[in-house]
């Protein structure tokens, strides 16, 4: 079940790029079939090869596994924001966050 999960987020992650399973797996050092063969289930990649995957994608490795965040680049550069405003200017955005999730609509649309 959990490489199952593995193998569809490592695809969906790489098809938002979008870069194609050979050129990911020659852009980390490896032969040219190697996520192919990941994401098709026939080989999982060691640890150092998953750090290398996820550098690649730009995305912490807690946030691979984190399917409920459908853009983890985004989301970690959102983080990096966050974490430098103070807690003053966060109570000024937690409503708009909460409007603009509320109604699922950016903030210009009507």
């Amino acid at each position: 079940m959990y490489e199952d999960l593995f193998y569809k987020r490592l695809s969906e992650l790489r098809n938002q790029i979008p870069v194609s399973a050979r050129e990911m797996s020659l852009a980390i050092g490896q032969n040219e079939n190697y996520i192919n063969l990941i994401e098709n289930g026939r080989t999982f990649p060691s640890m150092s090869g998953f750090f290398y995957i996820c550098e690649y994608l730009k995305i912490h490795p807690k946030d691979f596994f984190n399917d409920n965040i459908k853009n983890p680049k985004l989301y970690g550069e959102i983080e990096e924001h966050l974490q430098k405003l103070t807690s003053k200017q966060m109570e000024y955005l937690l409503p708009l966050l909460s409007d603009i999730t509320k109604s699922n609509r950016t903030p210009f649309e009507k």
